[in-house]
C-alpha cells in the first residue's frame, strides 16, 4: 500500500492491516519432550504450570514432524535452518566412523552446517545473537555470545575444552551466579539446566541479544536412563518447567517484547531389546574384524545408528555389493524375532529427507533399537530412546510460541519442523530464504 492510498484509506475511515514489528526471539529446546505431556498435562500426571501458561497465552502444535532420523543433532539443526538433513549436513548425532577412527566423535562444529541459520540471518542484519549448549554451534561466525556444547571425556578436563571454545570473556562473565560453572553446557543433569537457565538470564541482563538459543538436555537423559512417562521423567520436567519459568521472567525484564519459541527435537518411546546390527554385517562378509583386538580392519557396508540405522556402502555404485547387502535385509526383516517394522530404500530416504550417504535404511519396531551387545538379540541398556522414523507418532516434537505479535493464540495442529525456522524468521523480520518450510502465521 502507498502513501497515497494510506492516505485516502484513513480519509474513507477504512481499518488498515497491522504489521507488527520485529521482536527479539527466545528459542529453548527442551530435548526429547513429547508435546502431550504439557497439552495434556493433568491427565498424564506431569506439572508443568509455566509450559502450559506460554500454551495458553500463544500458539502450539499438537505435535511436529521432525527430521529422519529423529535424534538431537540433525533436528537442532533443522528448527534453525528450516531444511532436512540431506540440505543441512547434519545427518545423525555421530559421525559415520565405521573403523572408529574418530573416537565416537559427534558433528559438534558449525562449520558443517551446508545452508544458512538463524543465527546467520540475524547477524547479517545487523542483530547481536547468543548460544548456550545449542547443537553443533562450535565455533559458528555468527554466533556474538556462544557457550557450545562439547565434550570429550566428561571430566573436569572438558572445562578447559568448552571455556576455550566459547566467546572470550563470557564464561567469566555468566557463571558467577551458578554453582556449576562451564560444565553445565555439557553435563546431561537436572543442575546443569538449572544452571543454564541462569546463565542465560544473565546473557539477557548484560548482552540483550536478538535471538538466543538455548539447549536443555537433562529430560532427554532421564527418559533414556528411566524411560518416559516414569516418575523420574515427571520429576525433571517440573524442574525444567520452573527454569523456564524464571527464564522467561528476567528475560522480559530486559526484553519486554520478547517472543519465546519453546521446542524439541524429538518424543520418545520405551525400549526392550536391542539387535546387534553389526554382528550380522560382520558375519556376511561385509565388516572385517580382528579376531584378536576386535577392532574393524575394513568395510564394504555397515549400519549407522540406533532405533533406526542408516546402512552406507562404501562404494554405492558396487550393484554387487548392494545385491549382497539387500539379500541380507530381506532376511532379518523376514524374522519376526529381529523387531525390524521396514527398511526404506534410497529413494525414500530422499522423501524423508534422509542423508544422502544411505543406500539403505532400517527402521525398527518401537521396542526395538540396533545395539552391541554379545548376542544377536540382548535386552536393551536403555528404559527409552528415540531414532525410529518420524511418522511413528510416539516422536513427535514439541512447539510452542508466544508474544507481542504472534497473531493466533491455541493450537495450530500438526505442523513441519521445517516451518519453525522461517517462523522465527518472520517474527525477527530477517530473511531466511533458502529454508524449504514456510512461516506458520
Amino acid at each position: 500500500m502507498t502513501l497515497k492510498t494510506s492516505l485516502l484509506a484513513l480519509a474513507a475511515g477504512l481499518a488498515l492491516p497491522m504489521v507488527a514489528q520485529a521482536a527479539p526471539v527466545l528459542m529453548i529446546s527442551i530435548d526429547g519432550l513429547r508435546p502431550l505431556d504439557v497439552i495434556e498435562a493433568d491427565q498424564r500426571g506431569f506439572e508443568a504450570p509455566n509450559l502450559r501458561k506460554l500454551m495458553r497465552e500463544g500458539a502450539y502444535s499438537t505435535g511436529v514432524r521432525n527430521s529422519l532420523p529423529t535424534v538431537t543433532y540433525p533436528n537442532h539443526t533443522t528448527l534453525i535452518t528450516g531444511v532436512w538433513p540431506a540440505k543441512h549436513g547434519i545427518a545423525n548425532n555421530t559421525t559415520f566412523d565405521p573403523e572408529r577412527k574418530n573416537m565416537g566423535g559427534w558433528y559438534w562444529y558449525a562449520s558443517d552446517i551446508k545452508v544458512p541459520t538463524l543465527w546467520d540471518a540475524v547477524h547479517k542484519a545487523g542483530g547481536k545473537t547468543a548460544s548456550l549448549g545449542w547443537p553443533v554451534s562450535v565455533d559458528s561466525p555468527s554466533i556474538d555470545y556462544n557457550i557450545p556444547e562439547y565434550w570429550r571425556a566428561h571430566i573436569p578436563e572438558d572445562e578447559k575444552l568448552v571455556h576455550a571454545l566459547s566467546t572470550p570473556g563470557l564464561p567469566e562473565a555468566l557463571t558467577s551466579n551458578t554453582d556449576m560453572g562451564i560444565a553445565a553446557v555439557y553435563t546431561t543433569t537436572p543442575e546443569g539446566d538449572v544452571a543454564k537457565g541462569r546463565m542465560a538470564a544473565r546473557i539477557y541482563a548484560l548482552k540483550r541479544p536478538k535471538f538466543m538459543t538455548l539447549h536443555l538436555s537433562s529430560l532427554d537423559s532421564t527418559e533414556h536412563e528411566t524411560g518416559p512417562g516414569t516418575a523420574e521423567a515427571k520429576a525433571n520436567l517440573k524442574l525444567l518447567d520452573r527454569v523456564v519459568g524464571e527464564l522467561v521472567a528476567a528475560a522480559r525484564k530486559a526484553e519486554p517484547d520478547l517472543v519465546v519459541a519453546v521446542v524439541s527435537d524429538h518424543g520418545f518411546a520405551p525400549l526392550e531389546h536391542e539387535v546387534n546390527l553389526v554382528g550380522d554385517f560382520t558375519d556376511a562378509g561385509l565388516i572385517t574384524v580382528d579376531p584378536k583386538t576386535r577392532k574393524v580392519t575394513g568395510w564394504e557396508a555397515a549400519p549407522w545408528g540406533g532405533a533406526s540405522a542408516a546402512v552406507v556402502l562404501k562404494n554405492p555404485d558396487d550393484q554387487v555389493v548392494k545385491t549382497r547387502v539387500k539379500a541380507l535385509l530381506d532376511k532379518l526383516a523376514a524374522d519376526p524375532a529381529n523387531g525390524i517394522n521396514r527398511v526404506a530404500d534410497a529413494a525414500e530416504i530422499a522423501r524423508m529427507g534422509g542423508t544422502g550417504k544411505a543406500s539403505y535404511w532400517v527402521d525398527f519396531k518401537i521396542g526395538y533399537a540396533m545395539g552391541g551387545g554379545m548376542t544377536h538379540i540382548s535386552d536393551a541398556t536403555e528404559k527409552g530412546t528415540h531414532g525410529w522414523f518420524p511418522d511413528h507418532p510416539e516422536m513427535r516434537a514439541s512447539f510452542f510460541i508466544v508474544g507481542p505479535g504472534i497473531p493466533r493464540k491455541g493450537s495450530i495442529g500438526e505442523i513441519d519442523q521445517r516451518d519453525i525456522a522461517p517462523t522465527v524468521a518472520k517474527v525477527m523480520h530477517v530473511p531466511l530464504p533458502t529454508a524449504d518450510g514456510k512461516p506458520l502465521f
